[in-house]
This record gives structure tokens, sequence and C-alpha cells, in this order.
């Protein structure tokens, strides 16, 4: 029979390093909760929540046809007006309608994934990446590239090096878009002396590379700093959505280039064209500011939202010492004697709490509309407020309205997925050691399986990991 704290270690790898117990899961973990921890840590990244090769060029397709049409209903209401007007709006209305529905489908599956994945670590680990380099789908753009990012660009580097990471997120169509790159020419380009008036340097991308992705905005650089980032940034783009022969493609624009050498943060690069966008990436990757700024995310999104300083400077060690490798920096953590506190001390965000609502009722979501009150608890899929990304601490969601909306989807969803289940094995099977004495005789004591299921999901216990 394991021993007390082995339980308790078992819930605490499936509850807070994952994202919520389904049953068998805290029993699976009881042997070595920390090697089951560990086990689900591979060079190969976390899996896709879909069919991932190839997609982002797909989506680029559908863009482009979307924006042909688009220019066609001008081209038509300005030439002809009427009847072909409102047939090429129609279609205009319709490939918009597919791209976001395949959007939606996107989100869908993420959630499925969520919810069913044996490798809860693995996903939550992936799910932490996406949330620091944020896009949001503010635009068709980003709505149509928001579910290709994640699949391409972020999760094969989730284990990988830092570096290879950062170039793959900054330099991915959805990123580039969300913060206007690829419409930055250098003011001195050959782009700009064409006589284009329009043209001109964007800062979005180097500014938030350097405040939100790298060093953090207490590392001491200057705005002249990020001006001299964003000209080196200039030319790294993608072909246009408008492109016949790769739309989407990664491209870089040579003309868009600001010459020159640069200075950023006391370093020069004198390198030339996309070297010196890479040259810059790179050390910003290396420093040590950015060692600490990441570390202590990590430490924050997985254990408190003041994060034990002695848990902070260990992955912030191993991420040094290792140059940024990122599957020696989760195994740090969840070996980290810090990141057991049985002290449940983050509050989930609201996708958390429902997906691990799905895997407790070991079930899945199978229809968009199951997930459309994420959008009334302030978590609308794959819409984050800025490029900051969703609140990682309580602050940010355990509000009273938040509760409020968490009770509502509660009693409609709890009733449906329990069925003829004892709620009190789903509970233990949720919670294991971690389900309090309160709770389970609140459960116990309840007139109905569903409401018994319900008082489980919104127990202090279960919000909380």
């Amino acid at each position: 029979m394991a021993p007390p704290d082995r339980d308790l270690q078992a819930a605490l790898a499936a509850t807070r390093f994952g994202l919520g117990a389904r049953p068998g899961e805290i029993a699976a973990a009881r042997t070595d909760p920390q090697g089951y921890l560990l086990d689900q840590i591979r060079p190969e990244g976390a899996e896709p929540a879909f069919a991932a090769e190839g997609l982002t060029a797909r989506r680029a397709d559908q863009l482009k046809t979307f924006f042909d049409s688009r220019s066609t209903f001008v081209k038509i209401k300005t030439e002809d007006g009427g009847a072909p007007a409102e047939a090429a709006s129609d279609r205009k209305a319709e490939l918009a309608k597919a791209i976001r529905t395949a959007a939606a489908g996107d989100f869908l599956a993420l959630a499925r994934h969520g919810a069913t994945t044996p490798a809860g670590f693995r996903e939550r680990w992936a799910l932490f990446w996406t949330n620091h380099f944020t896009v949001s789908a503010n635009s068709i753009v980003t709505a149509a590239l928001a579910g290709p990012y994640d699949a391409e660009a972020l999760r094969p580097h989730v284990f990988g090096r830092f570096a290879d990471l950062l170039w793959a997120a900054e330099t991915h169509p959805a990123m580039l878009s969300y913060l206007d790159q690829a419409q930055s020419v250098g003011p001195n380009s050959p782009l700009a002396q064409g006589g284009r008036r329009r043209l001109g340097l964007n800062e979005n991308l180097a500014r938030e590379i350097m405040e939100l992705h790298t060093v953090g905005a207490r590392a001491g650089y200057s705005q002249a700093d990020v001006t001299e980032f964003a000209k080196a940034l200039t030319g790294v783009s993608f072909e246009r959505l408008t492109d016949a022969r790769a739309p989407g493609r990664p491209l870089y624009r040579r003309a868009a280039h600001e010459p020159g050498p640069r200075r950023v943060m006391g370093v020069e690069y004198p390198q030339a064209g996309r070297a010196q966008a890479q040259a810059i990436l790179a050390d910003l990757a290396a420093k040590p500011q950015t060692a600490a700024f990441v570390s202590h995310k990590i430490a924050r999104h997985f254990v408190a939202d003041d994060p034990p300083p002695a848990l902070v400077e260990r992955l912030e060690r191993t991420w040094r010492d290792t140059d940024g490798d990122l599957a020696e920096v989760a195994r740090a953590l969840a070996t980290a004697p810090e990141a057991w506190d049985p002290e449940p001390a983050k509050f989930k965000t609201p996708y958390e709490f429902m997906v691990s609502a799905w895997r407790a009722a070991d079930a899945a979501p199978a229809e968009p509309k199951q997930l459309a009150l994420l959008t009334a608890m302030g978590q609308k899929p794959f819409s984050p407020p800025s490029p900051e990304g969703w609140a990682d601490t309580a602050a940010g969601w355990a509000t009273p309205d938040g509760l409020i909306k968490r009770l509502i989807w509660t009693e409609a969803f709890a009733p449906r997925a329990i069925g003829g289940r004892d709620p009190q094995v789903l509970a233990q099977a949720a919670l294991g050691p971690r389900l309090g004495e309160a709770t389970a005789t609140a459960i116990g004591r309840a007139e109905s399986r569903g409401e018994a299921f319900a008082l489980l999901l919104m127990s202090p216990e279960f919000q909380r990991r």
C-alpha cells in the first residue's frame, strides 16, 4: 500500500501539474508521481490536437479565396452594383463564416484533447507556452491562423531549446499579422525610398518580444533599443494572402529591411538582412534576464500567484546551465520540492475549470456550442484581450460574476455528465486525498446525483489546484 504522502502527490500530479484527474489517473500516478510527470516530457514536443501538417498553408489558401472574393465584391459594387454586388457580398460572407467555423473547430479539438489526453502535464506545459506567445483572433487572418500557429509553430518546440521556440513563434504568419510586423518597412529601405508614402516602421513585434516574450519590462532596455530592434526585424514577413503561388509562406523581403548596423542593449549587430534579426533574437533568448523572467512566469503558472523564490531560482539556474533547454526546465519543475506543497494556491481559469470538469466526468465536448459560456466567463476562445495573454492569477478570475457564471454552467453540465454513476466515487477519482471532509459530506447528502456532482465541481478543492 502506498504511503499517505504518495497518495497526495499522485493527486497533485494530476490536478496541479495536469489538467485535472480522469477516473483512474490518480491511481496510475500513485506508484511514482514524479516519474509519472517526467515520462510525459519528450523531445518531439506536445502532440497537436488535430492534423497539423500543412495546416497553415491550407488556411492561407482559404484566406486568399476570401480576400479575392472581397476584392471582387468591391469591384462589382463600384462598377455594376445591384444583384451582382449582392451575390458577391453573399459569397464573401459565406467564406468568412467558413473560416470562423474552422477556427471554432480548432478550439473544440483543443478542448477535446485537453479533456481526454493521458498526458495532462505535457498539455498544460504546451498551453503555458501558447499563452506566453499570445496571438488573438481579433481579425479574420488571426482567427484562421491561431490553431495552425499553436499546432505547427509552438507544440513541436515546447521541450526543445527556447531559442528555437522563440524564432518559430515570432516568424509564424499568425504572430506577424497579430503584431503588424508584415507591414513594417525600414524608413531608409529600398521599398520606402521608392516613393510609397504610407509605408513605415512598426515597433509592435519588437516591443512585445522584449517586454513579454524574453527579457521582461524590468530588464533595463530603452525605447531606442526597441526602435533599433524593430529596424532589424524589417523584412521578416510572409507571402501576401493574395499571392497566387504560396499565400502565407514565410518570406524575407530584403527591399523592406532597414540597412546598416544596429545596437540593442549595448551589443552591436553588424549583420545584414535576416541574419541581423536572427542574431538579436538568439542573444535575447540567451540573456540571464530572459531566464529570470520566464522562469518566474512558469513557477507562477504551475505553483502559486506569488511563487516560492527557491523554486524560481531553481528553474532559472537550470535554464542558464542548459542554455534554455525547456525539457530540463520542465524536469526541474516536476522534481522541485516547492512545487509539491499540498496547499492549493492556484485558481483555475474558466478553460481549466471546464476541461477539468470534463475530465472528472470522463467525458469531452462534442460541439463548439458546449464551449460558448467561456466567452461569458471572460475567456473567449482564441481571443486573449492583449499580447500579455490571459490573466494567470486568481485576481483575474475569482470574481463574484465569474463564480456565478461557473455555477450556471455547472448546473446544466453536471446532471447530464454524471448519468447513473456514483458521485462519491467520481469525487474520490477526481481529487483523491485532496477531497475535504466538508465537501465529501455535502456530496453524500445531496438530493440527486446531478446536484452531488455539481457540489464537487464548485467546491473549493476543485476550483483550485
